[in-house]
């Protein structure tokens, strides 16, 4: 009868043993999962203070004036507005014959 008493308590403690190693493995990994959570948490709190910055640079009046002289095309009375005409074709670019292409692929080759 001693034997039994003596076995059940022993895979008792083999069962409590096996609860605590499973909680302790899922604590640790919780635990990684809060410190990525935390990190993640970090890098959003930095992104979000760039954003603020440049919202408070986009309400600015400096912004809204190059904004509009840029996208808008507006000028500020009393100004004259330049226009630059195009860039041509250099003049090396102009005087090249049109090659053709099987003479290209030779040129490529060899």
């Amino acid at each position: 009868m001693k034997k039994y008493i003596y076995i059940a308590a022993i895979i008792l403690l083999i069962l409590i043993i096996n609860g605590l190693a499973h909680s302790i493995y899922d604590l640790w990994s919780k635990k990684d999962l809060i410190t990525s959570a935390q990190s993640k948490l970090d890098e959003e709190k930095l992104r979000n203070q760039k954003l603020k910055g440049e919202l408070s640079y986009v309400k600015t009046r400096e912004f809204i004036e190059e904004q509009a002289r840029d996208s808008l095309f507006l000028s500020k009375p009393n100004e004259k507005e330049v226009i630059l005409p195009t860039a041509s074709k250099s003049a090396s670019e102009k005087k090249q014959p049109a090659k053709p292409n099987w003479r290209k692929w030779l040129e490529i080759f060899w």
